[in-house]
């Protein structure tokens, strides 16, 4: 099999040669220019042979438009810091502006996405996409958002309806390049940071919409990030896999398995594992992970981006865990 026909059967719920696995990072100083990117994500693909590229541009790629300024302080995990933020009052949102993607940052990633699918071959490609509110959170800061969120609703709301709206021409234009899916990012749907009635309001009803979008997109991956999120409540979101931090969080992979239909995404710890841990370990959360799903509608990988510290020795020995169990 080669790699698309790996992923289709997996999704598919067929019996794959072997589990898919798929690991993906952030590539710093050379996310700021779209051939550089690509040359990166390149490189990590040609080196590690994984079954799906994820392109990871950094965070602030869908909102510098508005005119967010970002820096990279040599985050270990390959993010940046913003330092200036375009929302400083509530009002501020009504003035955000209709972004094309053929100008300005939009039109670099699509370049960098022209140039990762003509290195591609036969490895299927996502795009990252972040949900409405994990951009917004990014026009106004963390501790903002929830502020705005709680005491003016209306004028977030209207802010949410412009990216949102931004964010699906964006995805069109990523469509009409050739991408096989989007791996969307949800960071608020944790219930340490909202209740389930501002989950109802403010997360899912923008998710659904883009998400709706995308429905002729084969490879889509949902990405629940952070602890305690309301993973019943998204589940239902149409979409052919989900990742979360499943060593960190509930549902575990075989619950998460009886919850939804989405081929799961996950069974190694980021951090513990990948980046302090030995290829012995490694290769036993492995063995774990599948045993857990019998190897189907499974995907080998971790719960978030593989940090930029990890040891090379670790990376090989997670691809080379599925061919072990094989």
């Amino acid at each position: 099999m080669n790699h698309r026909q790996r992923m289709q059967d997996c999704i598919s719920g067929l019996e794959t040669d072997r589990p898919p696995v798929a690991l993906w990072r952030h590539f710093p100083v050379d996310d700021q220019d779209p051939k550089l990117l690509s040359e990166a994500i390149l490189q990590f693909q040609n080196t590690y042979d994984f079954d799906f590229i994820k392109i990871t541009p950094a965070s602030s790629f869908c909102v510098r438009d508005y005119g967010v300024i970002d820096i990279w302080h040599g985050n270990p995990e390959g993010t940046r810091d913003f330092i200036s933020y375009p929302i400083k009052n509530p009002k501020d949102w009504s003035y955000l502006q209709k972004i094309s993607p053929r100008e300005g940052n939009l039109k670099n990633q699509l370049d960098c996405i022209k140039l990762v699918k003509l290195g591609a071959i036969d490895t299927p490609f996502i795009q990252t996409i972040f949900d409405p509110m994990s951009q917004a959170k990014n026009l106004v800061g963390k501790d903002n958002l929830l502020v705005h969120m709680r005491q003016h609703p209306k004028e977030l709301h209207i802010g949410l309806r412009r990216i949102t709206e931004n964010t699906i021409s964006f995805i069109e234009a990523c469509k009409s390049i050739g991408i096989d899916g989007i791996f969307f990012a949800i960071q608020f749907a944790q219930s340490s940071l909202l209740d389930r009635s501002e989950l109802d309001e403010f997360v899912l009803p923008y998710a659904r919409e883009i998400l709706n979008h995308t429905k002729d997109l084969w490879l889509n991956l949902i990405h629940i990030h952070g602890k305690d999120i309301y993973f019943n409540e998204l589940s239902d979101l149409p979409t052919s896999i989900i990742n979360w931090h499943d060593q960190e969080t509930s549902p575990s992979l075989r619950q998460a398995q009886n919850l939804c239909k989405a081929v799961v995404c996950g069974g190694l710890k980021q951090w513990d594992t990948l980046v302090y841990g030995s290829a012995d370990q490694i290769a036993q959360e492995a063995r774990e992970a599948i045993q857990q799903t019998n190897g189907r509608r499974f995907i080998l990988g971790t719960g978030c981006v593989l940090p930029i510290i990890a040891p090379h020795g670790n990376i090989s020995a997670v691809r080379r865990a599925v061919e072990e169990v094989a």
